[in-house]
């Protein structure tokens, strides 16, 4: 070998050296960076003439498992979807109130039911009658709170699908443009890893909001489709759609038509838990917007109708018609079970017991249709009301139970049954955060050791001092031979 051959081989090889230490240090700097995916430099052997010329650097590898990372993605989204869940029962439970604290559905219930068996003790006394109106009107106002609060996070959850949905398109669109470059770098023999690991990071963000699965193609280009067999880009981005309502309310729902659905390229899709599109934070809003949600205002419905029935029966107020209004309302009219929806929020109590309504207090006490007082001892009426607030009986309407119960049973069977379903929610939380954690500890192992980088940096060092060396007894040699 030559002087020339010698010196070629010891530049390539320190080239390489100098490329290497340069791939590492981007492996040991973003060894914690999501979507990061290990850099190895591809080298051949470059051989010219028959023999060997030195090294060739033919490019740069990304070295990732696809198949973690898909798995991860998928339990990304039923993370997501379980969050989403649990927040929204979280907040139903915490408006409701947990028995035995102050101010909760139960509390209220049982402060009405003292209040009316105070009052009978001492039917003459006004703040004892006062006392029954208050605690009757902390009871329509706690159930109208909790109405309110069902139709804000429905409403809530409606925002959050438009936003979601223009995320979807929006990162989409990126995803396409980041495989045209990709494309484009390749193409010109260029590395394209750091544009892999922005598209990685993308496709990470859709497969929380809806699961996909990422299907290589030719030139490092990818496509996505979802779980349930949409395609959401393959070569072109598809358009997802969805109209945003401004406010729900009790009597809006998606199987009536004023509320919104998905489409794909214009074509409405399932959004239920077996659509093509289901999985993730998407779908359990969905979730939250037409069945958890409706499900728990059908349910205060029914509470609010138990509550009404038990005041309305003119065998518990004689003074009251059958077309009369009970102690508690329909918007301060008699209750129409055929206009049960939405009950829960126009409850209120009979103005003609309010005085700030006009109302007079006595009535409490001597009927609500008595026309003049009677007799200030008479306690029949509010021991009848407690009776009755009292009295166990099975609920007409709702799914809340299927046994007899009392107007506070029946308020803690309701907390019950979304209390219950919270604990579901948490418990796919802890199973799927666990998956989570196991599925990237998997990831993180197969991606940069900075363990195995350090030793690869110290062989890189070695291997440039050798060439280094070689280069420098090159030159002793030239110079010798130039002194003689």
């Amino acid at each position: 070998m030559g002087m020339t051959s010698a010196l070629s081989n010891a530049l390539s090889g320190l080239t390489a050296s100098a490329r290497t230490a340069d791939v590492i240090s981007s492996n040991i700097a973003n060894a914690t960076t999501d979507g990061y995916g290990r850099r190895e430099l591809d080298m051949s052997s470059r051989v010219l003439g028959g023999s060997g010329s030195g090294v060739h650097i033919d490019g740069v590898s990304r070295i990732v498992d696809q198949g973690v990372i898909a798995d991860r993605r998928i339990a990304d989204a039923d993370l997501g979807a379980a969050t989403t869940r649990a927040g929204f029962l979280n907040r139903i439970e915490e408006v409701v109130g947990e028995p035995g604290t102050a101010g909760s559905l139960s509390d209220r219930m049982a402060g009405l039911d003292a209040s009316l068996i105070e009052a009978s003790s001492r039917p003459d006394s006004e703040p004892r009658l006062q006392n029954v109106l208050r605690n009757a009107k902390g009871v329509t106002d706690h159930i109208n709170s909790i109405s309110r609060e069902i139709q804000t996070q429905r409403t809530d959850a409606d925002h959050s699908i438009a936003q979601q949905v223009d995320q979807l398109n929006s990162s989409l669109k990126n995803i396409e443009q980041l495989n045209h470059a990709i494309l484009t770098q390749k193409s010109s023999g260029r590395d394209a890893s750091a544009l892999m690991d922005q598209r990685q990071q993308l496709v990470d963000r859709i497969s929380a909001i809806v699961p996909v699965r990422a299907v290589p193609r030719e030139h490092d280009q990818i496509a996505l489709i979802t779980t349930g067999g949409a395609v959401l880009l393959d070569g072109r981005a598809a358009e997802i759609g969805f109209t945003q309502t401004g406010l729900i309310t009790e009597d809006m729902t998606f199987s009536a038509g004023s509320l919104s659905g998905l489409t794909l390229n214009g074509n409405p899709v399932s959004t239920g838990n077996n659509g093509i599109m289901s999985g993730g934070t998407l779908t359990a809003s969905f979730e939250v917007r037409d069945d958890l949600a409706v499900t728990a205002q059908s349910d205060l419905d029914a509470l609010a109708r138990d509550l009404v029935e038990r005041f309305q029966d003119p065998a518990v107020d004689a003074t009251l018609s059958p077309l009369d209004a009970g102690l508690f309302t329909d918007a301060n009219a008699l209750f129409d079970p055929a206009n049960e929806p939405g009950l829960s929020t126009r409850l209120s109590i009979n103005t003609r017991v309010d005085p700030e309504s006009g109302g007079a207090i006595w009535r409490l006490r001597d009927g609500i249709g008595a026309t003049t007082q009677g007799d200030v001892g008479n306690a029949n009426l509010l021991q009848t009301m407690s009776s009755a607030l009292t009295r166990t009986q099975v609920p007409v309407s709702g799914d809340i139970t299927t046994a007899s119960r009392s107007a506070a049973g029946l308020s803690s069977d309701f907390l019950s049954k979304v209390g219950t379903a919270h604990q579901m929610a948490e418990a796919d939380i802890a199973f799927a955060s666990t998956k989570v954690d196991t599925l990237k500890g998997q990831e993180l192992t197969s991606g940069v050791d900075t363990d195995y980088e350090m030793q690869q940096l110290l062989l890189v060092e070695q291997s440039y001092a050798s060439n280094a060396r070689v280069m420098q007894t090159i030159d002793d040699l030239i110079q010798t031979l130039l002194r003689i």
